[in-house]
């Protein structure tokens, strides 16, 4: 019995945290199927007498969020293929290579994570200004890549930490090279860091928007977070557009969790076989 109740409680909490998370995804829902007159009514009310699909054609007819889209997607795709080449090979260094100074650089790339990015905007406006690369995508990929790159691979040093030296230097006697057996026996084994550094990557740059808004001057080079930024007005939110539009911008990450999640499966049935 007590353990039942115990449960009950765990449960209980459990769903009470779901409904607090998920409610401000329940009212853009909501929001984006109402009309204009529906959204200012007073008092409000939560569920729309009718759904308003006009919101969604509206918004996606009257501004460019086919651009906006294209332009994140080459953003985010760009930062996390960027993030794992250099990631990769630099986490696989750190967990198997002994070397002086080994934990303060594992230390090191924690202490980056704790400073704000704000506090070097300025400093990479003047960097890129002088590069010439203000207002391009490339600008983006390359910050991006740089402030996600400390995690990504304190992340990944920890999946190469737990894959066991044996394996490797059993292919190396089969006549494996150092790369080969990074390839076809570490990566395989690892895959599920590598998707999880992956899912981090992209949706980190496919969120930015400090440095978009900071580097990004023209709209046919805005990213999806500007493309919304341009919904809020002056004197007035276009609520049912600025949620429709929204709900537009989280549909590629859940479509990536759903695609990912068979992969990280994989993986890991993959990891247990080879062990």
């Amino acid at each position: 019995m007590k353990q039942n109740k115990g449960k009950f409680v765990v449960c209980f909490l459990i769903i009470v945290i779901l409904l607090v998370l998920l409610f401000p995804f329940f009212v853009t829902l909501s929001t984006a199927f109402k009309p204009l007159k529906e959204v200012y009514a007073s008092p409000p009310h939560w569920i729309p007498y009718r759904l308003w699909w006009r919101n969604f054609s509206d918004v996606w007819t009257k501004y460019p969020l086919a651009q906006y889209f294209i332009n994140s997607f080459i953003i985010a795709s760009g930062a996390t293929l960027l993030n794992m080449v250099i990631c990769i090979p630099a986490a696989y260094a750190v967990a198997r290579l002994k070397f002086v100074g080994r934990k303060f650089l594992l230390f090191s790339f924690l202490v980056v994570q704790m400073f704000s990015p704000i506090i070097v905007v300025i400093s990479l406006f003047k960097i890129f200004a002088r590069l010439g690369m203000i207002d391009t995508l490339s600008s983006l990929v390359i910050v991006n890549t740089v402030f996600t790159l400390a995690f990504s691979i304190w992340m990944l040093n920890g999946y190469f930490s737990t894959i066991p030296m044996e394996i490797e230097e059993a292919a190396l006697i089969d006549g494996c090279t150092r790369l080969k057996t990074i390839i076809h026996v570490t990566l395989p084994i690892a895959m599920p860091g590598v998707v999880t550094t992956l899912i981090y990557t992209f949706i980190w740059a496919w969120n930015e928007f400090m440095f978009a808004l900071t580097l990004i001057n023209t709209a046919a080079k805005k990213p999806l977070t500007l493309g919304l930024y341009d919904l809020v007005g002056r004197w007035e939110v276009q609520w049912q557009y600025l949620t429709a539009a929204s709900l537009f911008a989280v549909t590629p990450v859940i479509v990536l969790f759903i695609l990912i999640e068979k992969q990280l499966v994989r993986g890991l049935a993959g990891g247990a076989i080879k062990g």
